[in-house]
């Protein structure tokens, strides 16, 4: 309300006289008939509009033409409305235009109450909870998925529950989403937290939906700018080409461009396929390799995933890593997020020297993080001689291939590449449809084994450990282990490729008194921490835990990360 309006209002009450009332109005019509000062416009080059049109470009000529146009309107507009406002000074035109600036204020109130200061994202209410989700909702939703979140900043973050709640329009979410009808427990728990820019470490299985769970929040940070703006690290080929697969249905209907680089295929045909391009997906090696040569300037990539972070740390992947993460943009500007199937020691060191106050998020039964077997795949083991594990494994594949389960996935697992191709090839004798997938075979053989497994073409796939982790094979019925893996985390990620996405599974395992029984104890450990039957013969083996000993240099190796870092001395 004016100044002029409000005292109007209040002399009516009586607060104040209609002599000065006349007096004030008298005043502001011979304020309004002084001539309205001309505003000064600069221009690039510092003239003022009082300058003299020779010393100014035709631009700025015609800029300041529009500039003085603007301002003489202005001045017409404010001396009608003054005009008009005067013309209703009356009591009952005073009330009115008071309570008219009052909705105006209520309204304009709501309106910033509703406004979102989200890193430019409008899915989360101005408390940081997301819309429609109330606390006791959230709440339950958690209970009821099994999700655990850990947070140094309190932040009071809803799940997002529905696909309409990101900021998409209608046909990027049916592009992203097709047919799903909700997001994922992972997906659910750790977008808001990654649509803030908060630092994300998600503990969770593989097969929960991560790959778009940390692939949906960087499309709407990614221009078209060709530069590298993502970086996703993943410890193998398969996983790597996995991810980008999935990266392509998010970048492609914006018109943008993620490409996989990987080791064992040609350098310069990957050089050609990286320019231009806004994602990039690779494998640590690999990627070193560029970033080293300077094909890969990750200077920029304010968006970084490190993918099944435990393994590469396992592969002996740590230097590379940190490589990797010196290269790319620096700290205060970049969003680092984790994901890992276990939260081992190692894992927990490399978190805490690169990610800024990250929210942890745990899925599932294992919210510890701790190496524990998934409760809805049935494990079965079998001790048996080496000499009976060709007659069995057949005897197995014969009883789950026949009838209405003769089209059932199955995955064997052997140790060796030799002998892979070998068991291969006495089940392909024996009259079954079956591919192999391991590092003896070049990029295209792989990918086309891979591929018609996952089509049904082939039920039965013979892998070796490269298949064991990120690999997203869905239905698969049954895993048998034909050679026990060397470690006991090995065996609970080759079991984890059934029992996925909510669905039961099967795992027949052939053990033998052979360079598998120091793990014996490990083994039962993890067949009673999922409520599994334990076999009185594999009792007899013994139930001690060996101390876990690194793949190069064995039970004496110290890590790196676990010794004291050296004093600096100074002298005057």
């Amino acid at each position: 309300m004016s100044k002029r309006t409000r005292e109007e209002a209040e002399a009516d009450a009586g607060e104040i006289t209609s002599k000065k009332l006349k007096k004030d109005k008298k005043e502001k019509k011979e304020k309004k008939s002084k001539p309205v000062e001309p505003i000064e416009v600069a221009s690039g080059n510092g003239v003022d509009s009082g300058a003299e049109k020779n010393g100014l470009s035709k631009e700025e000529r015609k800029a300041l033409k529009r500039a003085k146009k603007e301002a003489a309107k202005a001045a017409e507009a404010q001396e009608a409305a003054d005009n008009v406002a005067e013309a209703k000074g009356d009591d009952e035109a005073a009330a009115k235009a008071e309570r008219k600036a009052r909705r105006k204020a209520e309204k304009a109130a709501k309106l910033e109450g509703k406004t979102l200061e989200t890193n430019g994202h409008d899915h989360a209410s101005a408390d940081g909870n997301i819309t429609g989700v109330s606390k006791s909702e959230a709440e339950k939703y958690y209970k009821e998925k099994q999700i655990a979140i850990e947070d140094a900043k309190k932040d009071d973050i809803g799940p997002i529950l529905s696909f309409d709640s990101l900021p998409f329009d209608a046909e990027s979410k049916k592009a992203f989403f097709g047919d799903f009808k909700e997001p994922s427990p992972i997906q659910a728990a750790t977008w808001p937290y990654l649509f803030n820019g908060r630092d994300v470490i998600g503990v969770a299985e593989t097969g929960s939906g991560k790959t778009y769970g940390f692939g949906v929040p960087c499309v709407n940070r990614l221009t078209k700018e060709k530069k590298a703006q993502v970086c996703i690290v993943s410890p193998t080929r398969e996983l790597a080409l996995q991810i980008q697969e999935q990266m392509v249905k998010l970048t492609k209907p914006r018109g943008l461009k993620a490409t996989c680089v990987y080791g064992g295929t040609n350098k310069d045909e990957q050089r050609a396929q990286l320019k231009g391009s806004q994602v990039i997906v690779a494998t640590p090696g690999r990627l070193n390799d560029f970033i080293g040569d300077g094909t890969i300037d990750l200077s920029e990539a304010t968006y970084l995933v490190l993918d099944e972070a435990d393994r590469m740390l396992d592969k002996g992947f740590e230097q590379d890593i940190r490589n990797i993460i010196s290269s790319a943009a620096p700290s205060e500007k970049r969003q680092t997020v984790m994901f890992t199937a276990t939260w081992p020691d190692s894992v927990r060191k490399l978190a805490s020297e690169f990610l800024r106050d990250p929210v942890r998020i745990m899925i599932g039964e294992n919210a510890s993080g701790e190496l524990r077997a998934n409760t809805r795949i049935v494990q079965e083991v079998e001790v048996i001689g080496e000499r009976e594990k060709q007659d069995r494994m057949l005897a197995i594949l014969k009883q789950y291939q026949s009838g209405k389960s003769k089209n059932d996935r199955i995955l064997v697992f052997c140790l060796y590449k030799k002998e892979a191709t070998r068991v291969e090839e006495t089940i392909r004798r024996r009259g079954f449809r079956v591919a192999g997938i391991h590092g003896d075979l070049n990029q295209a053989k792989r990918e086309e084994s891979l591929a018609a497994f996952k089509k049904g073409e082939v039920p039965i796939l013979v892998a070796t450990d490269v298949a064991a982790r990120g690999l997203d094979i869905p239905a698969v019925k049954l895993v048998l282990n034909v050679t026990f893996p060397l470690t006991v985390e090995d065996y609970v990620h080759r079991i984890g490729r059934t029992g996925r996405a909510g669905q039961d599974g099967r795992a027949i395992t052939f053990f033998t008194d052979g360079l598998e029984k120091p793990l014996s104890g490990a083994l039962i450990n993890v067949l009673k921490g999922a409520n599994q039957p334990v076999p009185e013969d594999l009792m007899k083996f013994g139930t001690t835990v060996k101390k876990k000993a690194h793949d190069a240099y064995g039970a004496f190796y110290k890590d790196p990360a676990d010794m004291k870092k050296a004093t600096k001395i100074t002298f005057d």
